[in-house]
């Protein structure tokens, strides 16, 4: 289903989003008082992209009201606010006001993730900012931004991968909004996307990227199996569990090679030994992908990944996402299931010193390993 665009100026903009942009920008403004002319351009653009989502929201139950609404978005409006509820009754995730609104992009993606990692290690760069603390990427909601930003890291060296986002959480400052770059998608991926959002508002450690990430990959994960289950739709929850195995299988396949290229970076071999050894790895890891894909009967999902130069600065973002989700399924199992009480210790998790929270969460993906054996 292509993306259905709804004319921007047949609702009013929602008096709310007029409130939360003042919010927005009123935070966006502290820092720059204190940052350099780069910094402030970078937060300028970030200030103008989030308000001007906030500015074009529309009420998504006032949209279902027309008559001109077409049925494929009636139908995902309707579907959307099913997700909401199942959310909220089942998977207790902080729902409030989020996904009522519809927002028409006009673009492909909503922003693009600029990554970038040295040439000689799997590390990922890091940037901080203001409440979110440090993180693994720069966004912008300007792809020719992003681009010339990342050209601007090449220069200097580094590995540089720039990824387009579909969506995105604000960590409860406002309210989310339904993308129209995420429309086009199936019920379960349109609810695990809202799960794992949502879930970012449950948990969130400011600068710990994988922390976060694999938390909300576990919330979405265990949400997309019990919602399937609730609609007792046979062939969706296996269209759901097949997914989320070739999710897992791209997940190990690359943390694997991960391995491999941290072990040649850790080496004593001279710079230009260690780029034509890189070449190599980049060349077998995507002979690799293609024996993965025999097992998968020829799917593809991931072949504009694998398309793509392999550099460490790509490699970085699977890691950021899985690396401690057998972590976290230990520490569900051990709560049997009890979503409440997991949220409770995740959160306490999050509350931890980054050290202390490493080795917790190191003993536990120690647990399923053991487990797995």
């Amino acid at each position: 289903m292509a993306a259905v665009k709804i004319r921007p100026n047949s609702l009013r903009p929602l008096t709310r989003g007029w409130c939360a942009g003042v919010k927005f920008t009123g935070l966006a403004l502290i820092p720059l008082l204190l940052i350099s002319c780069e910094a402030i351009s970078y937060y300028s653009q970030a200030a103008r992209g989030q308000l001007k989502i906030l500015t074009d929201r529309q009420d998504i139950k006032t949209l279902l009201v027309r008559q001109d609404l077409p049925q494929e978005l009636r139908d995902k409006f309707e579907r959307i606010l099913q997700i909401r509820q199942f959310a909220l009754s089942e998977l207790e995730l902080p729902v409030d006001d989020n996904y009522l609104t519809y927002v028409d992009i006009g673009r492909e993606h909503v922003v693009w993730n600029v990554f970038a990692a040295p040439e000689f290690s799997t590390q990922a760069v890091s940037w901080c900012y203001p409440v979110a603390g440090c993180l693994s990427y720069r966004g912008y909601f300007s792809e020719s931004e992003a681009l010339a930003y990342a050209e601007q890291l090449e220069l200097q060296g580094l590995d540089v991968y720039t990824g387009g986002v579909d969506a995105y959480s604000t960590l409860g400052w406002f309210d989310d909004s339904l993308m129209s770059t995420v429309v086009d998608r199936s019920d379960y991926q349109l609810a695990g996307l809202v799960f794992h959002e949502l879930a970012h508002q449950v948990a969130f450690a400011a600068g710990d990227t994988s922390f976060n990430e694999s938390f909300a990959t576990t919330v979405e994960r265990e949400g997309i199996r019990r919602w399937s289950e609730s609609l007792n739709d046979k062939h969706l929850l296996e269209s759901a569990e097949l997914s989320l195995a070739r999710q897992s299988d791209f997940a190990a396949l690359v943390t694997f090679w991960r391995g491999r290229f941290h072990e040649l970076y850790e080496s004593e071999l001279p710079d230009a030994e260690k780029r034509s050894r890189k070449r190599t790895l980049q060349s077998e890891l995507r002979a690799a992908y293609q024996l993965q894909k025999e097992s998968w009967q020829g799917y593809g999902g991931y072949d504009a990944w694998f398309a793509r130069e392999l550099n460490n600065a790509q490699l970085s973002t699977v890691a950021s996402y899985n690396d401690w989700i057998p972590a976290f399924e230990v520490l569900l199992d051990q709560e049997e299931g009890k979503l409440k009480s997991f949220y409770r210790r995740v959160a306490q998790l999050a509350d931890q010193e980054a050290s202390e929270r490493e080795e917790t969460l190191r003993h536990l993906n120690s647990l399923a390993f053991e487990a797995a054996l």
